[in-house]
């Protein structure tokens, strides 16, 4: 895979995306913006979700919201190509509180002269569980504010697995706001620590993590182009990377998002990318 034809073949999508929307849309207010807020109970603020660190649930979810992910990405590292897969379903139960089970895997394939013994193996990352409660909605600000709790079952690789079955655990509180900026811009930051836990060392972990992302979502459209900046702190150490992104609606509740990743500070991992399909299944409004 070439990663530097990837990036650009995202951003020229994007544009060519944008263009069409600026002509065949004269409409001031955006179509998608009244479909989520208008005349709708409880208010539910329209905010843009970043595609690679993505919400537990839409801010402000509405009771009955459901929705599937699958995800495959590719990482290129100096010894070894890293496949990313995930499955997760997210739900709100009641209004303005959501769940989400995920499973993602993680797949390594050696570079060329690369020992495969030398390289990670094939694995079930963990089992992760998570919840995500809006506190804060407020549509005359445009801005909503979470907080929420994942909990990572960290699983043995496929070369031990079962020995132990679970080997630690995660525990990743984190807090949200997002903000929309007239009807096109949107910012978020998602923060939080990660703490995590060896069994068998009984030792602990932590590092902290701040997400940011900007957003611009097409008019009267649920496609957007934004970027998300991912930054990780450990322990004095630095990392971050960023991810230039593009959502777009293939039909009526089934989109794609496109990912691309650039290391800024990561001395062993090169550019990535990242796909991201989304179903919504239609549900009774209140």
């Amino acid at each position: 895979m070439n990663f530097k034809k990837s990036v650009v073949l995202i951003f020229l999508l994007a544009y060519s995306t944008y263009s069409i929307a600026q002509i065949t849309n004269t409409k001031k207010d955006s179509i998608y913006i009244q479909q989520v807020e208008d005349h709708k109970e409880p208010d539910k603020v329209l905010h843009a979700e970043p595609l690679y660190i993505d919400l537990i649930r839409d801010l402000g979810a509405r009771k009955g919201e459901k929705e599937w992910n699958l995800g495959l990405g590719l990482t290129d590292n100096l010894k070894f190509d890293a496949y990313e897969a995930l499955i997760e379903y997210e739900w709100a139960p009641i209004d303005r509180l959501g769940f989400e089970v995920e499973l993602p895997f993680t797949f390594y394939s050696p570079q060329s002269g690369v020992n495969r013994d030398s390289i990670p193996s094939n694995s079930l990352n963990s089992i992760k569980i998570a919840t995500q409660w809006s506190f804060f909605v407020n549509e005359q600000m445009a801005t909503s504010m979470a907080i929420g709790y994942i909990n990572e079952f960290e699983l043995s690789d496929f070369r031990e697995f079962g020995s132990p079955f679970i080997k630690g655990n995660i525990y990743n509180p984190f807090f949200i706001v997002a903000k929309r900026w007239g009807n096109n811009f949107h910012s978020l930051v998602y923060t939080g620590p990660m703490i995590e836990q060896n069994f068998s060392t009984n030792t602990f972990h932590t590092t902290y993590d701040i997400n940011t992302s900007f957003h611009y979502m097409i008019t009267g459209t649920r496609n957007f182009i934004g970027v998300e900046f991912n930054k990780t702190f450990d322990y004095g150490a630095f990392d971050m990377t960023i991810r230039p992104q593009m959502r777009l609606g293939i039909v009526e509740n089934l989109l794609i998002g496109i990912v691309a990743g650039i290391p800024v500070s990561k001395e062993n991992e090169r550019l990535s990318s990242f796909v991201r399909l989304i179903w919504e299944p239609k549900h009774k409004e209140n």
